[in-house]
């Protein structure tokens, strides 16, 4: 039986350290054979499971418990920042659906992408932060919707939770890929809270383009039998 090394990490965590979306990282993607992959995240049951086949070129694959992603937010966050740790920083990440820059400030880390490139979510606006938060989890009829309301409008912050139980997930703690959608929509820089605790940063660059960043920690390294 075969062994890989695992990188679990907390993708856009609050500025007190908590909450994040858990990720699993494989930095020797070759150790996970390709017809174990899908079952290797379904296994792991985090949101997201990224599989690094080339950590010089930043090359990686992002799988769901149920599908094969061409790209996702907190996973590309979350790799970019393992990587630079790690002692091989990248300019840039590719993944199937394009070349996605990375760049750190400070103790962020921020990837840009394209919001065509995000999972088909549902951006439903609420009337208030207190309707998000009463949200039952998942809504009835909840397949790919990210709900959002304004804490702050001129601040630019913004209340969400994300419900993508189509992806074999209840509810996302922290999307990264959602607020790409929402930062394009709106074409204004936001601070998105969402889930129980999660910190988002999103900027709009050129027209359909945004980035997301936020903190990252790693909670552990282990060996997983494959």
């Amino acid at each position: 039986m075969g062994m890989a090394t695992l990188h679990v990490l907390r993708v856009f965590v609050g500025a007190d350290g908590e909450w994040g979306n858990p990720l699993g990282v494989f930095l020797d993607g070759a150790d996970v054979p390709e017809g174990r992959r899908q079952d290797v995240a379904r296994e792991l049951g985090y949101s997201e499971t990224v599989f690094v086949d080339d950590d010089e070129r930043g090359e990686c694959r992002i799988f769901t418990p149920r599908s094969e992603l061409p790209f996702a937010g907190h996973p590309s966050v979350g790799t970019a920042w393992l990587l630079g740790r790690e002692g091989t920083a990248v300019e840039r990440l590719r993944v199937p659906a394009g070349d996605i820059a990375a760049r750190r400030e400070g103790e962020l880390t921020f990837v840009a992408a394209r919001a065509e490139w995000s999972p088909p979510f549902e951006l439903k606006r609420l009337p208030s932060p207190e309707a998000v938060e009463q949200l039952p989890s998942p809504p009835p009829d909840a397949a790919m919707d990210y709900f959002w309301a304004w804490e702050d409008e001129p601040a630019g912050i913004v209340r969400a939770r994300c419900f993508p139980p189509a992806e074999g997930i209840e509810e996302d703690e922290a999307t990264g890929s959602a607020a790409i959608s929402l930062c394009v929509e709106l074409d204004r820089p936001l601070r998105i809270h969402q889930g129980q605790g999660s910190l988002l940063h999103a900027t709009p660059l050129d027209p359909g383009r945004a980035e997301v960043g936020g903190w990252v920690v790693l909670d552990q390294v282990r060996e997983l039998a494959l």
